[in-house]
């Protein structure tokens, strides 16, 4: 891909300088040049230049359905923390194994770190074929250039024919760079995957219109086939210490791939109840707890049940709770064994991240709110006095009394 000024259309108008985020363009002789070591051809620029439509990108190899058939196989991004691999990434190898099992193939791993060698060999045993391990200093921590670079060059060489991401803030962030730069389709937040075998390509379902209807999305033309796959939708693959398979390690040395950002410092929110997106158990507030000071209550019933605190987006907006806690469209899918819904009247969004739970408990004043529709047992009445009679009631059975 490529993209180009062309200079008998040009006037110099500078729109194009105020739509670029990178600081790509500048104007130089009344013309538009364009650093494309910069550019992360985002089309920001040519939205802005539609009036004379004097900048274009070029996809090269815009006829590429006929290599179609030189992509085979699934690879799997795994995402790492301090070392550990993520949940989502067992989701995304349980449901990469079941797709490379339907089409015949294989499953690759695609593990970025540093110092982390038996975590990613160890993927072999939860299911991968082959694992992928790009160790280096410089990829500790996320960034976006590098994760980009390195996965699309990967894409490149390996050329699988699906490549599965977590729809986290990492997956979220870099994998639409890999899509751009290596010219792929990208299905994002799927909360489905299917394979149609005659055809061989990948169906991805995800939610549209605010959760209104399911759309099935299709790349036909061109590879790989990518999607990003929400957490808690998909089972977690199950460890077989008897797998066998392939481990290459490729070395990056520090500094080897530029990158624009630097972190400065990494801030960790100090939270007392466990992360919402692997909670078993979740207690959520929303704009009927009335005030921020109310989320103690709710934060005793979780910690009674050994659960974590969510919330709704009006609580989130209002400021009473930090947004990693929120759930819905705009927030985390969960899916806990038990989710309490506390003071949250259910709006299409939010239930769209929390409906796949095991047992839903509402809450709530309103005996015709929409959360009562999906509810296993409804509650009607002031969650101020149902809330703290139950975390009593809660931690007495824990005491055994």
């Amino acid at each position: 891909m490529g993209i180009k000024v062309n200079l008998e259309k040009c006037i110099g108008c500078r729109l194009c300088v105020k739509a670029c985020a990178l600081n790509a363009i500048e104007v130089i002789n009344k013309k538009a040049v364009i650093d494309t070591a910069t550019c992360n051809l985002c089309a920001a620029c040519i939205e802005a230049c539609r009036k004379y439509e004097a900048i274009t990108i070029t996809k090269d190899g815009a006829k590429r359905g006929v290599e179609v058939a030189d992509y085979r196989n699934v690879a799997v991004f795994i995402e790492q923390h301090k070392g550990e691999v993520a949940g989502v990434s067992f989701e995304m190898l349980g449901e990469g194994r079941k797709l490379a099992d339907s089409l015949g193939e294989k499953l690759f791993a695609v593990c970025m770190g540093g110092n982390m060698r038996a975590a990613a060999e160890d993927l072999i045993h939860y299911g991968a074929d082959s694992v992928y391990y790009f160790d280096g200093e410089d990829l500790v921590h996320f960034t976006d250039d590098r994760y980009a670079t390195i996965m699309a060059d990967f894409v490149f060489a390996v050329k699988p024919a699906i490549v599965l991401a977590g729809a986290t803030a990492i997956g979220r962030s870099f994998i639409p760079k890999v899509a751009a730069r290596v010219y792929g389709g990208l299905t994002a937040d799927c909360t489905k995957l299917e394979i149609d075998t005659e055809k061989r390509l990948l169906l991805g379902t995800r939610p549209a219109f605010g959760g209104n209807l399911m759309a099935t999305i299709i790349c036909p033309d061109h590879r790989p086939q990518i999607a990003t796959v929400r957490h808690k939708v998909m089972k977690p693959a199950q460890k077989d210490p008897g797998r066998t398979g392939e481990f290459l390690v490729k070395r990056i040395e520090k500094d080897q791939i530029p990158e624009r950002t630097s972190i400065v410092d990494i801030v960790k929110e100090i939270e007392s109840t466990v992360n919402i997106a692997e909670a078993d158990i979740i207690v959520s507030g929303g704009r009927g707890l009335q005030n921020p000071d109310n989320f103690k209550l709710l934060r005793d019933l979780a910690a009674s049940l050994g659960g974590a605190v969510g919330a709704s987006r009006a609580a989130v907006d209002a400021g009473w709770i930090p947004y990693s806690h929120q759930v819905g469209q705009t927030g985390k899918t969960v899916c806990p064994k038990l989710y309490i819904a506390c003071g949250i009247s259910g709006s299409v969004q939010h239930m769209a991240g929390m409906q796949s739970s095991e047992y839903i408990i509402a809450i709530n004043k309103d005996p015709a709110a929409d959360i009562f529709q999906i509810a296993n047992l409804g509650i009607v009445g002031d969650l101020l006095q149902v809330v703290p009679e139950l975390t009593k009631a809660f931690t007495r059975r824990a005491e055994g009394a």
